[in-house]
């Protein structure tokens, strides 16, 4: 009874579960189609919930790590104006101690740089080696390239002129007509003394010898004419000999003989200032280039012809091309004597070549550039001379015509300015900053520019830095992206990236 009592009792409560179990079912389906229909609400918002849970005890490691590593090293991410860098990651940005220089005050001059050129001095810079006489060339010592000491031997002409011959043997009769009337007058004196004859004779022989001397010093200055020189002259005087040939020398410029030869102040000084800045040859006359060479042994020339072209690159222009704008200040500047510098537009940027000044300022501007030119005396130095056995000597000059540089002349002075390099400050959009030295960290500090240029930046003194702070005078640029890589900001892909 027991048995049948009992299963009448579990078919209501079967029946009631599976009811119960089909109404959770269907509740969980409509809440998981309503929590999908309504994703874009709940998603995100769980996804960085359980992201920070993850994540959580990553950072508590990192704290636990940086709490025990601030005993030894200050944290480097805990401001994003301060940056740690290494050794090594030092000396790939150059920033070695030497690099690490304390702000000071000092007065900075502003400079006007233009473009400019190295260009050749007219009429000084060349040389024509002519033939003084007509005749045919025997020899040619130059070659080209080669550079020759002055009044060096370069050519030799024997001589096929008439005239000349004629003037050298009427000087060389003069010559003897000459002492035979003073053989006579000798002569004449001893009879005179004797009283054998009249003193009348010896005035007449006198007389005679005076219109031999006459015509003797017009055959002289004939001879000098032809183009003999005072030397070559005497040498027919005193051993009687016509010259058959003649030696052509390479002319010593007067502008580089020793300055005591000078004639003037002005050519005195010039020398001496070649002598200081152009070691190689102090104040012996510098090396001619030889050029060019226009004849060939066994030919003939006639007198005045271009034997060679010889160069003289020992002083040189810089011809600076400014604004028309610019000449009041070139003016004022050439009037002060203010020193000019140039920097070579090729090579290290750090190469500046002081202690110039302007020579002269153009009188015209250029009717299509607008450019007002003006001219810097440049001394030039020998950049390479090779030792030779005996051989042609061919040597390179440190400045040549057609090179470009810059030229800086004074335009302003400021005095009491924080004066950087300007690889010290790194531009980032409005902003410009300096990284002081701060134990082994380096801080970003924001500064005010108030000029720069291509080798200084000027800072005002508003208190951002102060004298004596120890700033990187380089490298400013690589720890700024540093400084952007470590906070998580993007870096320029054009400001100095590396594939």
């Amino acid at each position: 009874m027991s048995t049948a009592g009992n299963a009448p009792m579990k078919t209501p409560n079967l029946t009631s579960r599976r009811a119960v179990a089909g109404m959770a079912t269907a509740a969980v389906l409509v809440l998981a189609a309503g929590l999908w229909w309504q994703r874009s609400a709940w998603l995100p918002p769980t996804r960085a919930w359980l992201a920070a849970q993850l994540n959580a005890p990553a950072a508590s490691t990192a704290d636990d790590d940086a709490g025990h590593a601030a005993h030894d090293e200050p944290e480097s991410g805990a401001d994003e104006t301060m940056l740690v860098l290494s050794e090594q990651g030092r000396l790939n940005i150059g920033l070695t101690d030497d690099q690490l220089q304390p702000v000071r005050l000092q007065d900075f001059t502003r400079m006007l740089e233009v473009p400019a050129i190295v260009v050749e001095r007219p009429g000084q810079t060349h040389f024509q080696v002519i033939a003084p006489m007509t005749g045919v060339v025997t020899m040619v010592n130059a070659v080209r390239g080669e550079s020759i000491e002055p009044e060096r031997l370069m050519f030799r002409i024997r001589l096929t002129h008439e005239d000349l011959v004629q003037s050298q043997t009427s000087f060389l009769k003069t010559l003897g007509a000459l002492d035979v009337e003073q053989r006579e007058i000798k002569r004449l004196k001893e009879l005179i003394d004797q009283g054998i004859i009249p003193g009348k004779q010896l005035l007449e022989r006198e007389y005679q010898q005076q219109r031999l001397e006459a015509d003797l010093k017009a055959n002289h200055e004939a001879l000098l004419l032809h183009g003999l020189s005072a030397e070559q002259v005497a040498f027919i005087r005193s051993e009687r000999k016509l010259i058959s040939s003649l030696d052509v020398t390479a002319p010593a410029p007067k502008e580089l003989i020793h300055p005591d030869e000078q004639e003037s102040a002005d050519q005195s000084e010039a020398a001496n200032s070649l002598a200081d800045q152009s070691p190689g040859y102090g104040t012996k006359p510098a090396p001619l280039l030889v050029q060019s060479v226009n004849v060939s042994p066994g030919e003939f020339v006639q007198a005045g012809q271009a034997l060679a072209v010889l160069a003289d690159y020992s002083e040189l222009y810089i011809e600076g091309r400014a604004f028309e704008r610019d000449a009041g200040l070139l003016a004022e500047a050439a009037r002060k004597k203010l020193e000019v510098q140039a920097v070579p537009e090729s090579g290290a940027r750090n190469v500046i070549i002081r202690d110039l000044a302007i020579s002269w300022l153009g009188n015209s501007v250029e009717t299509e550039s607008r450019a007002f030119p003006f001219y810097v005396l440049l001394p030039n130095t020998i950049a390479f001379d090779p030792e030779t056995d005996g051989g042609p000597r061919f040597l390179s000059w440190r400045f040549k015509p057609g090179q470009r540089m810059q030229l800086r002349v004074p335009a302003e002075r400021w005095e009491d300015r924080i004066v950087l390099p300007v690889g010290a400050v790194v531009e980032d959009g409005a902003d410009f900053f300096v990284f002081q030295q701060n134990g082994k960290r380096f801080e970003r500090r924001p500064v005010h520019v108030i000029y720069r240029d291509q080798h200084h930046v000027v800072i005002a003194n508003d208190g951002s830095l102060f004298p004596g702070d120890v700033v990187a005078t380089t490298g400013a640029h690589q720890m700024q992206m540093a400084l952007k890589n470590k906070s998580g900001g993007g870096v320029d892909p054009h400001a100095g990236h590396t594939h």
